[in-house]
Parts: structure tokens; C-alpha cells; sequence
């Protein structure tokens, strides 16, 4: 570009090593015409000394560069001699009319200078989000250049390139910040922070030298130290905190620790303890990991959903609060379920953290606690109902379909029965919605039975079943076991359901009691005299298999578990409800009060038990063995609805994955250690249903599905940088 006066000027940012970014080709630009862009990486090599504006165009989807749009641009001096004002036209996608955008003060963007070496440290770059490609043509309007060279606002001729200084107190301001990653900002970055992890050669291209202390250190030393010090920690609370902190500062050290050392690590990032992290989230809150939408968000919620960095989302766990584990009401503070989640997700499934969206939203409380707590970070209202929470969540469906498309999965987690089944109901034949209360809980379940035939004998139709408590998942594993029964017998599902019985706070649920239950308990309303008493009903149902649900702890007593050992040799006892404290029983109990023929499982961990000299080990029927595997399994397939004979295929697959060995031990679950072995075959098995049932839309279909599953997931491995 030897003619200064050329109309048509490349015009970039000096590119750090591993940095692409999208250069703009700017035509006939002196002369205050529209100009194209190109996507093509460019990298800078010569530029003529004159004036050049330079525009950075940075994606948020919807605006030129900031959320708002009411960002000033960058231009400086290609000879560094100084700074120019300007304004800038842009096209809004979500906007048909062109924004005039002010600028009060520029900030400095370095460039290659004309003698192609680096430019100073003083002319630095600020670009967040490394500049991604932009999908549609923005118009651009310049003003001309007066010649004036800006004034220094700052004494000692320091240029107020914020305009902080200059401006008055009670004049607006543009808090920007835009950064390259390297340098400071690289260690403040999660998404490609390494630590002490970064090469010698890294530490010179990205301006690190003297940053980190002089040691250089493997991911695995990072992950003993790491271990290391989380095991100092003797609370529970505490450790998840360390967890939290290291996921907000690392994200790839934070998903290798989860990943190799889930069976230690999941009760603290997922239940029990993030149970007692959501009842103190308002004192342990630091900053935001999801998307928080309230009632007073109405009519804006497709703009929050766009305010999220990442655009490109495949997964979304949302909560209203209003039914946390067993804890009940916790309100906004709930968030801590759909961040556990999703960080399950991407550590057991695979699923790229990218891609993961956690959102809260918030509708009120009705936990008096809550309400007068002054650390409460949610609404400080009675919780909304009826139409006005009906319009919400409508709302809020639209704006997710609408701003990431029909394969977006969206899992509802912790919703009160009353909506949970209302909005599962309502959306699943229009979205990709999954509830994991309901159906993630019955398919773990249901993998647990099948596989715990293997030590009682016979079919699932052989059985009989009991529960306590009637809500979401009670409901949801009981008709899952009626699907399954009627799929082995060809048995109508009205035959298959009289063999499933439920117990709620009034007792045994029978036809007598019809016109005042539920809607979701009436298919389980069978010919029965009124039972009062949770052990008189199982002294007249006599259930093979009793479970609980009722999120009531120690309901599961001494004599129930007796009475259970009475009339079974070997008595399936799951006791479902979490966290800890809310187990009907514990693993101790179960073992100790049927003489150690108990098969037992839970909804939380519990440690061994020894019983006459022999060591029992109990199994987990936690949901993090399936909507791992489940949601991998839709993702890649492109599912664009969920059915339940993918739910069926799920837990066959899970049973699949107990061995004689397991068995031996009295487990029939398979251990945590192979999650993502076992979450591949689920995913595999469910991406097969999709594929079978026509739900599918991404063809052909791999050939091999396991092998295809384990190929997309999400790697913590630390890559190199250039």
C-alpha cells in the first residue's frame, strides 16, 4: 500500500500469537462511503502514514459492539502521533434503523507501525471476547478529521482515553473494557488461563514474563496440588466454594479435576452440598455463572437472552426455585442447581462449557426466611402463580426458541409439581424439553431395577411396587416402570399400572380418593380400601420393591424395613430423596435392620457399611448417571423432540453397564470412574432411538454411535498456544 491516498486500505489489529481475528477491507472510505468487510484472517504488513479511522467491529450478534450499542469505536494515528473523535452508523440485527453512536473518548488499539515491529506498550489492545466472525454486512459512516489534535484531560499529559476525567459527575460514561487475551488479562480469563501451566514460549508471545513466578508446571502436578488443598478443607461448603472459584479463574483444570476425581468431587459440586450452597448463595454469592430473569423482566427477555457471550448454546438448565432437592422454596437462590448441572454436563457428557447456559427464573418466594433475609439476592415478593407466571415462562420459551433455534435442549429442574407437569406437558410437543425430576429420575431408577433383577430373578412384571410420596419424581419412575412392563408383555399400560402402587400424605392413593387428587396422581388411583399408615400398606400391598420419593427423611423406619425383610428374601429398598438429611434411610440403617439382604441404593452417597464381616457397598441412583449421556445423545443426533422410548433406551443402556464383578458387591449401579465411558453408551443408544423414531435431523446417521458420541466430547486438555 505504497499511495497514501488509496480507497482501499486494510486496517487491523496487530494480532498477538494465537489470536485471529476479522480484518476489515475498508473501500473508498475517505471519501464517506458504505464499506464491505472480509472475513479473511489478515495479518498487517505495511500501512501508509496518514490518517486512518479505524473501526473494530467486535460480535455480540445484535450490535456493532456492545450489548446497548452505545460504544465508542477505536481510531488512532497509523504514525501514533495522535488520537481522533468520531461517530459511527451501525445496522443493528435486531433493528432495521441505523444507530448513531457517540464517542466521548477514544480508546487506544495498537497496530504493526510502518516498520512492522511491535508498537509500544503504551498503545495497548482491549478486545474481550476474542473478535469473532460477523454474519451480516454493517454500514459505516465517518465523520471527517478536523486536524486537531485532542487536549490532555489528566495532568502530566496523560490522555483521559475514558473520558472519566473529563466528564462530570453526572454525565454517562462508557464502562468498556475490551482485551486481547494476553498478557494480565490472559490470567483473569477462564476460558484460557493455564497458570503456572504456560511455556516459556507462551509466557514471551503473550506478554506474561514476569506475571507468573519462574516455575513452569504440567496440567497433572496442577491437579495433585489442587486435590491437594481442597482436602484441607474439613466443610463440605468450603469445598465447593474452592470448586466454584477455581471453575470462575481455570475452566480446563476446574472440568480435568471434576473428571478425575468425580466419585470425590460430585457430592461437593452436585448433592448434597450444593443444597446448603443454594440456601446460603445470597452470603456466598461473588459473581454471576447464568442468566437471572425476573417478573420485572417481562417483555425484555429475549434482549437478556442475548445480553449471554456465548451465542451458540445446546443446552439450558432452568429453575424457578420453588422446589430445591428437599429443601423446598429457596427462590432465586436456586441457581446453584442449574450451575451443578451444567457442569455435570460438560464433566460427565461431554458437552462443550460453551455451550451451556444456566438461567434462574425469578417469580418471588414464598420462604419467609428468605424474604427477611438481608443477603437475599432474589425478588422480595410472594411468589407469582396463575396467569401472570403462565405468561412468563411462555415468554421466555418463545425468546429461547426464537434466539437459539429448535435443538436447543431445555431441562427443567426443581419446578414444584403443580408446574412441572403443566410445563413439560405443555412444551413437548413444540420444544426439545426434558425434565429431570420426572424423567431423568425414573430412568436412573428404572436402570437400577432393571439390573437388580439380576440378583432377585424374574421380570419387572413379576414385581410389585411400593412408594412413598407422589410428587414429580414418584409419579415419573412409576410410569416409566409401567412403560417398561408394558413393552416386555405387550401389556395395555392401564394392566401394567395396577401393578405400581403410591403412598402420599394421606395415604395409599386409590379410587375412592379420585375426585380430590391431582391430575397426575389419578392414573394411580386403583380398587382399593383406604390404607392410612405407610407400614400398614405395605403389610397389604406386600411390594418386592419399595422406594421413596417423599423428600422426607427417616420415614423409611426400623419397622418399616423389617416388615419389608419379612416378606422378601432379598428386599429392593431405594431411598431416593436428597440430599442427606432427607434420605428415608441410610445405608447403615437398611443393611442393619433387614440382616444384611437388603439390595439398597440412594439418592446421595453413603460410605460402606460393615455387617457380620462383610462389606456392603451401596449404589447411588443419582440422575448425573443419565442426563449426561442423555443430552450428548439428543445433541448429536439433532433431535428435535424428546420421547419416551428414549428414556427406555437410556436406562437399558445404563443396566448394560453392571458387571458380575459390580453384582458381587451388591451394586447395581456401575461405578462413577467410567462416567463418560457410560455416558457414551447412553448417548449412543439414545441417538439410535432418535434416528429410529424420525426425531432426528442430522444425516446420515454415523455408523458408529458410540465411538461418534465419545468423538464430540468436550477435552479439559490444555491447548497449545502460538
Amino acid at each position: 500500500m505504497d499511495d497514501e491516498n488509496s480507497n482501499n486500505v486494510h486496517v487491523g489489529l496487530r494480532c498477538t500469537a494465537g489470536m485471529i481475528i476479522t480484518i476489515y477491507n475498508f473501500t473508498q472510505i475517505l471519501t464517506k462511503q458504505r464499506f464491505s468487510h472480509t472475513t479473511k484472517p489478515f495479518i498487517l504488513t505495511q500501512i501508509a502514514p496518514t490518517y486512518i479511522h479505524t473501526y473494530i467491529q467486535c460480535v455480540c450478534e445484535r450490535e456493532i459492539f456492545c450489548p446497548n450499542s452505545h460504544s465508542s469505536f477505536t481510531m488512532m494515528s497509523l504514525n501514533g502521533s495522535s488520537l481522533v473523535k468520531n461517530s459511527v452508523t451501525g445496522v443493528s440485527r435486531t433493528q432495521s434503523q441505523s444507530l448513531r453512536l457517540p464517542v466521548r473518548r477514544p480508546v487506544v488499539v495498537s497496530m504493526l507501525n510502518n516498520n512492522n515491529n511491535r508498537p509500544d506498550r503504551n498503545v495497548s489492545v482491549s478486545v474481550d471476547s476474542a473478535v469473532k466472525e460477523v454474519n451480516a454486512p454493517v454500514a459505516a459512516e465517518v465523520d471527517e478529521y478536523d486536524g486537531k489534535k485532542p487536549s490532555a484531560s489528566v495532568g502530566g499529559g496523560v490522555e483521559d482515553v475514558y473520558g472519566e476525567d473529563s466528564a462530570t459527575e453526572d454525565q454517562f460514561i462508557t464502562p468498556w473494557f475490551v482485551s486481547v487475551a494476553s498478557g494480565y488479562s490472559l490470567l483473569r480469563d477462564p476460558h484460557h488461563n493455564k497458570g503456572l501451566a504456560f511455556t516459556e514460549k507462551e509466557r514471551d508471545a503473550h506478554y506474561l514474563r514476569g506475571l507468573l513466578p519462574p516455575v513452569v508446571v504440567n496440567h497433572d502436578l496442577q491437579v495433585k496440588k489442587m486435590m491437594h488443598n481442597i482436602r484441607q478443607y474439613q466443610i463440605p461448603l468450603q469445598r465447593y466454594q474452592a470448586m466454584m472459584d477455581l471453575q470462575e479463574r481455570n475452566e480446563r483444570l476446574f472440568y480435568k479435576l471434576l473428571i478425575e476425581n468425580v466419585e470425590e468431587l460430585l457430592p461437593i459440586v452436585y448433592t448434597p452440598t450444593v443444597g446448603e450452597a443454594c440456601q446460603k448463595y445470597g452470603s456466598i454469592f461473588k459473581n454471576p455463572q447464568g442468566l437471572f430473569i425476573s417478573l420485572r423482566d417481562k417483555g425484555k427477555i429475549l434482549e437478556i437472552l442475548k445480553n449471554w457471550p456465548q451465542k451458540k448454546i445446546q443446552v439450558i438448565v432452568v429453575t424457578d426455585g420453588e422446589r430445591i432437592l428437599g429443601l423446598g422454596d429457596l427462590g432465586c437462590q436456586g441457581m446453584g442447581i442449574p450451575v451443578g448441572k451444567l457442569s455435570l454436563y460438560t464433566a460427565l457428557g461431554g458437552i462443550r462449557p460453551s455451550a451451556c447456559l444456566p438461567i434462574t427464573i425469578d417469580v418471588g418466594t414464598n420462604n419467609e426466611k428468605m424474604l427477611n433475609d438481608e443477603f437475599y439476592i432474589g425478588l422480595r415478593q410472594r411468589r407469582a402463580s396463575g396467569q401472570e407466571y403462565a405468561e412468563l415462562m411462555n415468554e421466555f420459551m418463545t425468546a429461547v426458541k426464537q434466539n437459539y433455534g429448535e435443538k436447543v435442549l431445555i431441562q427443567f429442574e426443581d419446578f414444584a409439581n403443580h408446574n412441572a407437569f403443566d410445563l413439560l406437558e405443555k412444551y413437548r410437543t413444540t420444544h426439545l424439553v426434558f425434565n429431570d425430576d420426572i424423567q431423568g429420575t425414573a430412568s436412573v431408577v428404572l436402570a437400577g431395577l432393571i439390573s437388580a433383577l439380576k440378583l432377585v430373578g424374574g421380570s419387572l412384571a413379576d414385581h410389585r411396587f411400593l412408594f412413598l410420596g407422589a410428587g414429580e419424581a414418584g409419579t415419573g419412575i412409576a410410569e416409566l416402570i409401567a412403560l417398561e412392563i408394558s413393552k416386555q408383555t405387550n401389556a395395555p399400560l392401564e394392566e401394567t399400572r395396577k401393578k405400581v402402587w403410591l403412598v402420599d400424605s394421606k395415604g395409599l392413593i386409590v379410587r375412592s380418593r379420585l375426585d380430590s387428587l391431582q391430575h397426575f396422581k389419578k392414573p394411580w388411583a386403583h380398587d382399593h380400601e383406604p390404607v392410612d399408615k405407610f407400614v400398614d400398606a405395605i403389610k397389604t400391598i406386600k411390594p418386592t420393591v419399595l422406594i421413596g420419593s417423599s423428600g422426607a427423611g427417616q420415614t423409611f423406619t426400623k419397622e418399616v424395613v423389617e416388615t419389608m425383610s419379612s416378606l422378601n428374601e432379598k428386599p429392593i429398598i431405594l431411598a431416593l430423596s436428597n440430599p442427606t438429611s432427607q434420605s428415608e434411610c441410610t445405608a447403615e440403617q437398611a443393611y442393619t435392620w433387614s440382616d444384611g439382604r437388603a439390595i439398597f441404593a440412594s439418592g446421595s452417597p453413603f460410605d460402606p457399611v460393615e455387617y457380620n464381616g462383610k462389606v456392603h457397598v451401596s449404589g447411588q441412583a443419582n440422575n448425573a448417571y443419565i442426563f449426561p449421556g442423555f443430552g450428548l445423545g439428543l445433541i448429536i443426533s439433532g433431535a428435535i423432540r424428546v420421547h419416551d422410548d428414549m428414556l427406555l433406551a437410556a436406562s437399558e443402556a445404563l443396566a448394560e453397564q453392571v458387571t458380575q464383578e459390580h453384582f458381587d458387591k451388591g451394586l447395581i449401579y456401575p461405578p462413577f470412574t467410567n462416567i463418560r465411558k457410560i455416558s457414551a453408551h447412553i448417548a449412543a443408544k439414545v441417538a439410535a432411538k432418535a434416528y429410529e423414531l424420525g426425531l432426528a435431523s442430522r444425516l446420515p446417521q454415523p455408523e458408529n454411535l458410540v465411538a461418534y458420541a465419545e468423538s464430540c466430547m468436550y477435552s479439559p486438555k490444555y491447548r497449545s498456544y502460538r
